[in-house]
């Protein structure tokens, strides 16, 4: 199954047959499903949920997979889909604002170079500032998932 957010980052995850409810990814990106039967009694379609991820989250992995090397966006989102296992999609409608707005913010540079195909490509590639950024953003991750964890093992 394959579900969008709001910022253009599909998640694809199989469901048992027998599970159904409202579906949404929470910051970890883990996917909940709540049983609960409408007010029919009916237990509501899975295809029509939209996912919600916490603003920053496409950052963060951006930011991260441009701490390796440089890259051109196609690259950019060919690795997240790679190490993600293609559970995590990125959409080109999300990708290239996200890349402007943190070019804007002086976390990343561009500079246009040659692919491995031949073709003009902009390869971007992170600043100290954005090393100093990735950085807070996973130890603000880190927190915000093991808060998470200890909540649902609480209850």
């Amino acid at each position: 199954m394959k579900l969008a957010n709001a910022i253009g980052v599909v998640f694809e995850f199989q469901t048992d047959a027998s599970i159904c409810g409202k579906t949404s990814l929470d910051s970890l990106g883990k996917a909940a499903l709540i049983c609960a039967p409408d007010n029919l009694g009916e237990h509501p379609s899975l295809a029509n949920d939209r996912t919600d991820l916490m603003q920053g989250t496409l950052e963060l992995l951006i930011l991260n997979t441009l701490a390796r090397q440089s890259m051109h966006g196609y690259g950019i989102v060919q690795r997240i889909h790679e190490a993600a296992e293609d559970l995590v999609k990125v959409e080109d409608g999300s990708l290239y604002p996200a890349l402007y707005r943190m070019e804007e913010r002086g976390w990343i540079k561009s500079e246009w170079g040659m692919s491995e195909n031949n073709r003009r490509a902009k390869f971007y590639k992170l600043t100290r500032t954005g090393q100093k950024q990735l950085e807070a953003q996973r130890a603000n991750w880190n927190r915000i998932s093991k808060a998470v964890t200890r909540i649902l093992q609480a209850t």
